[in-house]
């Protein structure tokens, strides 16, 4: 099967795919090393699932294996991995609750607001923004300074931690409001319906 940029799609498993399958099965074992305090362990399996992440998509584009699993898997991974771990982080009394309650909340959010634009135009496909590529960002810095923190408790790590926490909460926020403006754009309006089946 080809997408409409001639990229080879397939349902098998890939390399690129193999390498996602292997972040998701790294993070029950991340999120053991937080909570028995092994945080050296745990910033080591945080930097190997980031490699994971960032091979997988090169790996994508260099053997043209663009998979359709792929595209619903990868995000799917990164999710689990970064949700799982701020959630773990807030339990540990390393994450403040409230940043914790925006990541999960615009998560929920676009979820719904993806629902939303199935049921009325039909639409399966919400490619993220930039602002929702930086959030990310934003989130795995956070997670990997609080992580290095514990093990290194050094002033610019202090600060790295603080910098990225307040761009989580930023980012979260205002990617989540332009993920809400970009869904109302792309909802038909009634009119609109009413003149398409003229």
């Amino acid at each position: 099967m080809r997408d409409d940029s001639g990229a080879h799609l397939t349902l098998f498993p890939t390399a690129p795919n193999l390498l996602t399958l292997l972040r998701i099965c790294i993070a029950p074992f991340l999120v053991v090393a937080v909570l028995q305090a092994s945080y050296g362990l745990a910033f080591a399996l945080f930097v190997a699932a980031g490699l994971t992440d960032a091979l997988d998509g090169a790996l994508a584009r260099i053997l043209k294996q663009r998979s359709m699993l792929g595209q619903y898997l990868d995000p799917i991974a990164d999710k689990l991995l970064l949700s799982t771990l701020f959630l773990v982080l807030m339990y540990k009394k390393l994450i403040p609750p409230a940043v914790t309650v925006l990541v999960f909340g615009r998560d929920v959010g676009i979820v719904l607001v993806g629902a939303i634009l199935y049921a009325a135009a039909g639409r399966r496909e919400f490619s993220p923004s930039y602002f929702g590529k930086a959030n990310t960002l934003a989130q795995i810095a956070a997670v990997a300074a609080v992580l290095l923190y514990k093990v290194t408790p050094v002033r610019w790590v202090a600060f790295l931690r603080i910098g990225a926490l307040d761009a989580t909460i930023f980012l979260t926020i205002f990617s989540g409001l332009h993920y809400a403006w970009a869904a109302s754009r792309r909802t038909p309006t009634p009119s609109a319906s009413a003149d398409d089946r003229k």
